[in-house]
């Protein structure tokens, strides 16, 4: 495993002035009801409207003048491929996304903010991850991971240093995970500087790739039910880093229902007058699950993203 931690503090510097320092919010309605301190990091109000900016800039920025001007590859299921498209608009660069053909329109119409050059490939964000690597080969084109990169996973990571400052006692962070990349940031710096807080991973039920790999051992390809939970559904690449570093530093995974993640949502816009898209809410809605284990603690819910499409939020509500 490389060393998160340094790569964290060498992406903090790099990206700082690119990024948004997200509010930590203290639920004062949800902390009452549930009987934890619950805190709210808001990476639903990062620019693109998810924590995906930070490991787009960060390898962007990684990369050397030959590489740049060759220009980048990614595939995504919208969030990712937003992020990418506004760091390469902000730094001057060229580049395709890729997304799968049933990707939500909200978020095709995020990435189409900051770039046209989109094409649609297959019905899984794997699909698309697939043939984005071969577009990349085929182009000598450098391809940016949704996660399965150390500078990616690195840039995510400063959300936890973000939190390490604005909390002084932390002692559990709930995070919502698909490849496994924002869970990996985090705990990699987290635990470097506390290894006594807790990292849970939280997953949908209709797409818990990750926690089922982990249990049998390896990453396993599985059939995926749909989920309003978009952005961490699909599987993960063989290989990726993300696996051994979730296996070592994540510790306990938690699955919630369709209908765990709509209250979730819910529950967001009535207290907090926020909105949040289904990994977030998958985030909260653990939380409210496992509230009777940390009662009397501090405990971080990351909201990852507030991309959520109208018809969605009409048919949750």
């Amino acid at each position: 495993m490389f060393d998160i931690k340094n790569e964290v503090l060498t992406a903090e510097k790099s990206i700082r002035q690119y990024i948004r320092e997200t509010p930590l919010d203290y639920s004062i309605a949800l902390s009452r009801e549930s009987g934890i301190n619950l805190f709210l990091k808001c990476e639903n109000l990062q620019y693109t409207g998810s924590f995906k900016v930070r490991g787009a800039f960060n390898k962007l920025l990684s990369l050397n003048a030959a590489q740049r001007a060759q220009g980048v590859v990614t595939a995504s299921s919208g969030n990712h491929g937003a992020a990418v498209a506004f760091a390469m608009k902000e730094l001057d660069m060229q580049g395709v996304v890729f997304v799968p053909e049933n990707a939500a329109s909200t978020k095709i119409e995020n990435i189409r903010n900051y770039t046209n050059n989109l094409q649609f490939y297959g019905t899984d964000c794997m699909h698309a991850e697939m043939r984005a690597l071969e577009y990349a080969k085929q182009h000598n084109m450098v391809y940016v991971s949704p996660y399965n990169d150390p500078a990616v996973i690195a840039g995510q990571g400063t959300i936890g240093l973000e939190l390490f400052y604005q909390l002084e006692t932390c002692d559990a962070v709930f995070v919502p995970i698909g490849g496994g990349g924002l869970i990996a940031g985090i705990a990699g710096y987290l635990k470097a500087m506390n290894p006594e807080v807790k990292i849970i991973g939280c997953l949908p039920e209709n797409s818990p790739v990750m926690a089922e790999s982990i249990t049998a051992g390896h990453i396993i390809e599985m059939e995926t039910l749909p989920t309003l939970s978009d952005a961490t559904a699909g599987g993960i690449e063989p290989g990726a880093i993300t696996f051994d570093i979730c296996q070592q530093l994540v510790d306990e995974y938690i699955l919630v229902s369709e209908n765990e993640i709509k209250n979730a949502i819910i529950r967001m816009i009535k207290t907090q007058h926020l909105l949040i898209e289904g990994a977030s809410g998958v985030a909260l809605a653990a939380v409210l699950k496992s509230a009777n284990k940390f009662q009397g603690k501090n405990v971080v819910a990351v909201m990852s993203g507030g991309n959520i499409s109208l018809d969605t939020l009409k048919s949750i509500i």
